[in-house]
Formats: C-alpha cells, sequence, structure tokens
C-alpha cells in the first residue's frame, strides 16, 4: 500500500513538471534563452566564442527535475544556427531509484560540427547514448572555455542548479522538436 502512495505521489509531480513545461509561447521562450545566454556568458568567459565557433546550439532555460522514487525531467528550449532561432525542441527523462527532490537548472549543447548538427535536425527524436553523446563540460562560474581543447562533436554544459536534487548528466535525455 506504501509503494502505490509513493508511486501516485511520483506520477504526480512527473504530471506537473510536464504541464510546467508545455505553456511556452515561442516569444516568451526566446526571451528566456536570451537571459540563459545572459547567465551563460556571464558566468564562462570565452563563451561568446566558443558560440559562433559552433555549427548550432541548442539552449534549454529552464529544466525541471521532480522525483519521489521515481522522477521525471523536461524542459523546452530553442535551436540556433548562427545566433538566430530555427526550431523549438523540448526535452525528456525519466529515471528509477533512490532520489527524493526538485531541481531546475539551465542547459546548453553546442554541435561543433555540421555532421552532428545535420544528424540531430534530422532525427526524429535525438536520444542522448542512443543517437549521440553529449560531453559534458564542467566549468564552474569565473571560469573559461578552452575551445582549442574541445574535440568532441556535441558538448553540453549545465549551468544555474537550484533545487535539492543534483545530477550531472543527460545519459538517456531524448530531445523533440516541437511545432510553435
Amino acid at each position: 500500500m506504501k509503494f502505490r502512495k509513493l508511486s501516485g505521489l511520483s506520477l504526480l509531480l512527473a504530471a506537473i513538471i510536464i504541464a510546467a513545461g508545455c505553456a511556452t509561447t515561442g516569444s516568451s521562450l526566446d526571451r528566456d534563452v536570451d537571459e540563459a545566454l545572459g547567465v551563460f556568458r556571464q558566468q564562462v568567459d570565452g563563451s561568446d566564442v566558443f558560440l559562433s565557433q559552433a555549427a548550432g546550439y541548442l539552449v534549454f532555460p529552464k529544466v525541471y527535475k521532480a522525483g519521489v522514487g521515481v522522477g521525471a525531467e523536461t524542459g523546452e528550449g530553442v535551436l540556433r544556427i548562427g545566433g538566430s532561432t530555427v526550431a523549438y525542441y523540448r526535452t525528456t527523462s525519466g529515471s528509477v531509484g533512490f532520489q527524493l527532490g526538485a531541481q531546475a537548472k539551465s542547459i546548453v549543447i553546442a554541435f561543433m560540427t555540421r555532421e552532428a548538427l545535420d544528424k540531430f535536425r534530422n532525427s526524429e527524436g535525438w536520444k542522448v547514448g542512443v543517437d549521440g553523446s553529449v560531453a559534458l563540460i564542467d566549468i564552474g562560474a569565473g571560469k573559461t572555455i578552452d575551445s582549442q581543447n574541445i574535440v568532441d562533436p556535441v558538448v553540453g554544459f549545465i549551468f544555474g542548479s537550484k533545487g535539492l536534487m543534483y545530477n550531472l548528466t543527460l545519459e538517456g535525455t531524448k530531445f523533440s522538436r516541437l511545432e510553435k
């Protein structure tokens, strides 16, 4: 009986997270992305040069995660090429295991080669660890990106984490294109 209550609470948390990610309009999402990029640029020296070298980049300004035994994560973002928004995306993932809490974070994923960007754009739903890998760059506030030493075709940054749950992984995360 206790297991059913726990599962029901987990499902409720997942539903709240998914509903929070569904309410964003294109123009407000673009504003949120601009703000997240401002924070990224403020926290990480060299980010402007790095992003200008990327073939394209995904920005998820607010990704929400919550879990009680079973966790869910979702957020909406944009794909930018040459600094302009070309498409809208949703990120989703789920997890099972010991977890309790909630978290909000921002994610930037840069496609460093045209080939990696094209593979992402031509997919029906791109899943980390299945359709491609993302090398997470661990850079604290005030650090510098050394773009000379980044050789991976797809790299990601997680920043602005707030909440009780902290997890630096994108494994199993799926990105799906939205029509806005």
